[in-house]
């Protein structure tokens, strides 16, 4: 599942500064993403240029939704999604559409790797402490049925029952920290950086961080990177700089975050003087994958099976993108 060592290196050395290669033409290439967090490689790679030094024209299209980025690739219109897909949602548009994508980075936190994902977000004098004392209680989540089948997933697995005694809401990321604080939610399973960020306003804290992991598995991926294989079949070569790309990317946030966490304001909702704040992703490229990692993702597709949403069995690294797909 490892890419080779030569096109990285190449990478390194167009991100380091090295004139970039001759290029007889640009190939367009449409990515379909979310300004969250999980996506920093892809703005990075954006600052850098390093598509442009691989010859590489891109077409950026900034997506509402998990759903969104995944219509767009599952009809043509977008060739990959950089990483911040719904890694969930992807393996259920998967089921639906087979041989559409597949999976080429993952992006989360875990507790062994001490990277925040996920927090129980609930008011600084809230007695909530855990899932188990949300009997009665309203928890929002992030919209869509990727946070939903979690969230009913951990509330389950807290000796409650989703459907009587925790009542769950949609709701948008912007509106979590407020509706906790106004009393319309008791508690949020909130994506980073609403924890961190609530924790240094004082307006709200962390009950637990990244309950998710605690839970599912450890590390926690809810982020893809997706690549479709109508792109990797048409046009092979090019496919095979994206992801290298990528993973450049990907190297240079997880070596130096500090330096790098400094674009997210002009991609994200993130404001400059909330960066001191914002807790590092744990990001894995393309080469970077390993089988703890998949029988990570794996954990999160077994709850989907679980929980109804996906008709089982599915196995992830069916989905997972090889050194074969790339010709290496």
């Amino acid at each position: 599942m490892r890419a080779s060592a030569a096109p990285l290196a190449l990478a390194a050395l167009l991100a380091a500064g090295a004139p970039a290669l001759a290029c007889d033409r640009m190939e367009k290439v449409t990515a379909a993403w979310l300004p969250i967090m999980q996506t920093t490689a892809y703005y990075v790679a954006l600052e850098e240029k390093l598509f442009e030094k691989a010859c590489i024209e891109i077409s950026s299209a900034k997506m509402e939704s998990p759903n969104h980025i995944i219509d767009a690739l599952v009809s043509g219109r977008a060739d990959f999604g950089p990483p911040g897909a719904a890694a969930g949602i992807a393996m259920v548009a998967e089921q639906k559409f087979p041989g559409t994508f597949k999976v080429f980075g993952l992006q989360g936190g875990g507790i062994k790797v001490d990277r925040i994902n996920d927090g129980l977000i609930v008011k600084p004098d809230s007695p909530i402490q855990t899932f188990m004392d949300l009997k009665g209680k309203t928890l929002g989540h992030v919209p869509g049925i990727q946070w939903r089948t979690i969230a009913r997933h951990l509330v389950r697995e807290s000796g409650l029952d989703p459907d009587k005694d925790v009542k769950l809401v949609d709701l948008a990321v912007a509106m979590q920290v407020p509706a906790v604080v106004g009393g319309t939610a008791d508690a949020t399973l909130s994506l980073e950086p609403v924890g961190s960020i609530a924790a240094a306003s004082g307006k709200a804290k962390r009950a637990m961080v990244n309950p998710v992991a605690a839970v599912i598995a450890d590390p926690f991926y809810s982020g893809a990177s997706l690549i479709t294989v109508r792109f990797l079949k048409e046009r092979p070569a090019v496919a095979k700089k994206v992801v290298e790309v990528i993973d450049q990317a990907t190297a240079l946030v997880n070596a130096d975050f500090d330096k790098y966490k400094k674009v997210l304001p002009k991609y994200t909702a993130i404001r400059e003087e909330q960066l001191p704040s914002v807790a590092q992703p744990y990001l894995r490229g393309f080469s970077d994958i390993n089988e703890v990692d998949t029988a990570s993702y794996q954990a999160l597709v077994d709850v989907f099976i679980k929980e109804g949403v996906l008709s089982g069995p599915l196995d992830v690294r069916t989905k997972m993108l090889t050194a074969a797909d790339l010709g290496s």
